[in-house]
């Protein structure tokens, strides 16, 4: 079964997919050079400029099982994520909440957005600073990692996001939830600036439409 958690963290490694090339050991802030605080800025003008994303993705879960499906982002506050077949679960925010679909058990679970990790990349103003801290940073090979947590409560988890430098863009992110999970997701020829209806970025409930069918 996927873990919620870290699903709902974001934000989407990969045994069949081309990987990134891999990074050296992490940085921490107190190396952090005046060109790496230059790259985490160009992070957030890049992220604040994103307003629509789709993009099919393929995500590794905690226990080694693969999935995919399709990834949409429109910011601020709404993303939605659908499993391909036969997963039939799903994953929407509408602005305020996150809803959570568990097929198997036909029941959904939902939780504001901003107690979840998913809050960071769908804010409207977007800071690596404040209520969210840069614990590490990686820049090697043509790849930068930027690893961040809640900084009123870092034991929640962490989310690491993974951008190609050249040309530069979100490819990859990370989640280690707070129960040591770690869950991967690559993002496969995402598409920024697309236009995305608003009316699927609502929960609606499978089972209540198949009883009025």
């Amino acid at each position: 079964m996927i873990r919620r958690t870290a699903l709902a963290a974001a934000l989407l490694a990969l045994a069949a997919v081309p990987s990134l090339p891999g990074v050296a050991a992490a940085k921490p802030p107190s190396q952090f050079t005046e060109e790496d605080k230059a790259k985490l800025h160009q992070v957030e003008t890049y992220l604040n400029g994103i307003q629509t994303l789709k993009s099919a993705f393929q995500q590794v879960n905690p226990d080694g099982d693969l999935a995919r499906g399709t990834f949409q982002l429109k910011r601020p506050g709404k993303m939605r994520i659908d499993y391909d077949p036969p997963n039939k679960n799903f994953i929407v925010a509408d602005g305020h909440f996150v809803y959570f679909w568990d097929a198997e058990a036909k029941e959904q679970s939902n939780a504001p957005i901003g107690s979840t990790m998913a809050d960071f990349i769908l804010r409207p103003d977007l800071h690596l600073s404040g209520d969210v801290t840069v614990t590490s940073m990686d820049d090697s090979a043509g790849v930068l990692e930027v690893t961040l947590v809640q900084t009123k409560d870092p034991g929640l988890g962490r989310l690491t996001l993974m951008f190609q430098e050249q040309p530069f863009g979100l490819r990859k992110w990370r989640v280690l939830d707070a129960q040591g999970a770690t869950t991967e997701v690559a993002l496969l020829d995402p598409q920024t600036g697309v236009s995305l209806a608003d009316d699927q970025f609502y929960f609606r409930d499978p089972s209540r439409r198949k009883e009025r069918d």
